[in-house]
């Protein structure tokens, strides 16, 4: 009997002792790692290795240093032309490899980001070579800023760390009701805008501006974005009565550039004597590569070079306007050409009689040269009648966001604040 109840405890004690092992073992499994996805793999997968593209390298070395020796680079870049050019690819842009996750550490897949949003994978992986382009997925807030200006736009905007894109997009929005290259101190402005982000955390740039205010020499210019007309469905801004702002001209053949010369027939050269020498264009200075566009559409006429003219392009209208840039770096349109306003015609350069880089602005009206800063210039097609109401109930929560945005301060050198809306 004694020896029956021995064997029974010993039982016990080791059954015990073994589920308790088996909680120990349990309690210790390590849990698998999280899968994580990206470019439409599983990282988790390979050796995930991050580089540069340096001056001067290929897609051949970039491949060779991570083991894929060149008979297999030739079928991948033969394999991939269409859709990926390697002898394209510059240096400055990042890339990231896939590997494989042994200790040969070979290539498998090769990422080219074009941006933080477009990129392009190359996968070599297996026989079927294949490449695709694709984007990062995109979310929109939108925010609003404000500021008040003692200098440029431009300059007052990078001061204060807003994307300089809305720079350019007020450029635009206001190039033919404001002359921004006389602002004066204390104009101000309001937006509304999209600001575009991936995951939800990386700001990757400016989506539409939907909707902003400027105040120049105490007047005020809303702009809100509406498409008017359905049947083409491109949107335009136009103001809080209704009016297109858009004019068949834009005042400036430059961006952000300055006025270095006016239009002036009574311009006196003190080189020449002191005497009259007139200037029937006005000249806004840039740098050298400087983009220079149509103010308008029309058609190439003229594309040459030329004495005191250098490069030039003459762009004719209609039958009453034309317009000729000189001085040019390089020409990038021929005669016959059809181009649209905003068009890049060619770039700011000194050719010619020049004593600096600039454009020399000419501008003709009935075939005589006027100052182009002084002419009242047709506007754009206006608004139907039938669309009206449906446009103004379309503005009324813009235009009472844009009104309850506060400036911080209008004494200081630019106050910008920026808040978030919605998402």
């Amino acid at each position: 009997m004694k020896k029956l109840l021995l064997l029974i405890v010993i039982i016990v004690f080791t059954a015990c002792k073994d589920e308790k092992k088996g909680e120990e073992i349990a309690a210790t499994v390590i849990p698998e790692p999280e899968r994580v996805f990206e470019y439409g793999y599983n990282l988790n997968d390979f050796k995930i290795i991050h580089d540069t593209i340096q001056k001067g390298e290929n897609f051949s070395e970039i491949l060779d240093r991570h083991h894929v020796e060149y008979p297999k680079v030739l079928e991948i870049v033969n394999s991939v032309r269409d859709t990926f050019n390697v002898r394209r690819i510059k240096s400055g842009i990042p890339y990231t490899i896939l590997a494989k996750n042994d200790s040969t550490e070979q290539a498998q897949v090769f990422i080219y980001k074009h941006s933080k949003v477009r990129y392009t994978v190359v996968d070599f992986k297996d026989s079927i070579i294949t490449a695709f382009n694709a984007k990062k997925p995109v979310s929109k807030v939108i925010k609003t800023a404000s500021g008040v200006i003692t200098s440029s736009l431009s300059q007052a905007i990078d001061d204060e760390g807003l994307n300089g894109y809305l720079a350019f997009e007020m450029s635009d929005i206001y190039a033919w009701t404001i002359d921004f290259f006389r602002l004066q101190k204390n104009d101000s402005f309001k937006l509304i805008y999209e600001q575009l982000y991936i995951n939800d955390t990386i700001p990757v740039g400016i989506g539409e501006v939907k909707a902003a205010y400027f105040e120049h020499g105490g007047k005020p210019f809303y702009a809100f974005k509406y498409i008017a007309d359905t049947k083409l469905g491109i949107p335009d801004y136009f103001d809080d009565e209704t009016n297109n702002l858009r004019r068949q001209f834009l005042k400036a053949p430059v961006k952000f550039s300055r006025i270095s010369s006016r239009y002036n027939l009574k311009r006196r050269i003190a080189y020449y004597g002191n005497k009259v020498r007139p200037h029937k264009g006005t000249d806004f200075a840039a740098p050298i590569g400087t983009p220079i566009m149509s103010t308008a559409n029309g058609t190439v006429t003229e594309s040459r070079y030329k004495g005191g003219n250098g490069n030039y392009v003459k762009v004719r209208h209609n039958g009453t306007y034309s317009t000729q840039y000189l001085h040019m770096s390089k020409r990038a349109v021929k005669v016959g050409q059809v181009v649209k306003q905003g068009d890049i015609i060619g770039y700011i350069g000194m050719t010619g009689n020049t004593g600096g880089p600039h454009v020399c602005y000419r501008f003709w009206k009935n075939n005589k040269q006027v100052d182009p800063l002084r002419q009242k210039l047709p506007a754009a097609e206006p608004m139907k009648e039938t669309i009206k109401p449906d446009y103004l109930e379309f503005i009324k929560p813009l235009k009472a966001t844009l009104d309850s945005i506060q400036y911080q301060n209008k004494t200081t050198k630019i106050s910008i604040h920026t808040d978030e809306l919605n998402s």
